[in-house]
């Protein structure tokens, strides 16, 4: 299989590497049939994927069975100011891809998320279930689900959620540093979702790439948790006093944050599809962070 890997040095991306790398996931090995695989990893600087003309004479010069997009403008604050820019990277960017994607054949994973759902509403989404992001962020990352499918039929649409990997920056390595530093945090309690963690994410997306059963995708770690809960869990594990994590409401977040982007209160996700087609392997939330803080460690970048 040759395989194309935009957004490499992102922490979907490494996580994506290090499977195929390596043959396995915490989950488990991977598939057999992936063993082989002929992988291109490319960011930014190989390739824009918002210029579309750069993407037709990238695809014009390689060919490509599957495509994994992992590139995004993932900052939720940032979208905000620069909306027009999200729209480019998190929509534009798909549809070229999974435009050129399909002339070729090739199959297309688009990675999405949770916030392309409003949230006003307890209990987990399913992928059938109405959108109505009500951030620049979801608003941009809807977009990109719209027009990927337009743009191939062979296109799968994967969500997930709360996503932290080894490399890069996310919200379980921020927390850490905050224990280290200050001792204190205070953390938004009444947000309710999924972590997900990279590595477990890769190989369900590796897994995909073999099937057929294209169409839409919720793919999260097992469990609700809020911010604040998750945030226990991560410091307990590390060791520190999960006391020195005081929760608060998305109404005195805002107050102390103005120019913070919403979120919706109730995003986590219902790995259905995945049920029903290849299996949902994905861990209860609390497995995938405690492998995660064991080996951070070693593999942290």
């Amino acid at each position: 299989m040759r395989m194309l890997i935009t957004g490499c040095k992102g922490q979907l991306g490494n996580e994506l590497r290090r499977l195929l790398e390596t043959g396995t996931a915490e989950i488990g090995p991977i598939p057999e049939e992936l063993r082989d695989t002929e992988a291109t990893f490319i960011d930014v600087e190989q390739l824009d994927i918002t210029d579309s003309a750069a993407v037709d004479a990238y695809f014009a010069e390689h060919e490509f069975d599957v495509v994994i997009n992992c590139a995004a403008m993932t900052n939720v604050d940032g979208c905000e100011q620069v909306e027009d820019t999200a729209y480019r990277v998190n929509a534009i960017g798909p549809e070229n891809l999974a435009r050129a994607a399909a002339s070729q054949g090739a199959k297309f994973i688009q990675v999405s998320t949770d916030y392309v759902f409003p949230g006003n509403e307890p209990g987990e989404r399913v992928e059938s279930d109405p959108t109505g992001p009500i951030s620049a962020y979801g608003r941009s990352k809807l977009a990109g689900e719209q027009l990927s499918q337009a743009a191939n039929p062979r296109t799968f649409v994967v969500r997930t959620a709360w996503l932290y990997g080894y490399v890069g920056r996310n919200f379980v390595k921020t927390m850490l540093r905050l224990a280290r530093e200050l001792g204190a945090m205070t953390v938004v309690d009444d947000q309710l979702g999924n972590p997900t963690s990279a590595n477990d994410l890769a190989y369900e997306l590796l897994k995909l790439s073999l099937t057929d059963d294209y169409g839409v995708y919720h793919c999260t770690n097992e469990g609700t948790t809020s911010w604040a809960q998750f945030t226990r869990a991560i410091v307990a594990g590390a060791g520190y006093d999960p006391d020195i994590v005081t929760p608060c409401t998305s109404d005195e977040y805002a107050a102390a944050h103005p120019a913070a982007a919403r979120r919706p209160l109730f995003s986590a996700l219902k790995n259905e599809h995945l049920a029903q087609t290849i299996g949902n392997e994905m861990r209860p939330w609390q497995d995938a962070l405690a492998d995660y803080l064991r080996n951070l460690p070693q593999l942290e970048g």
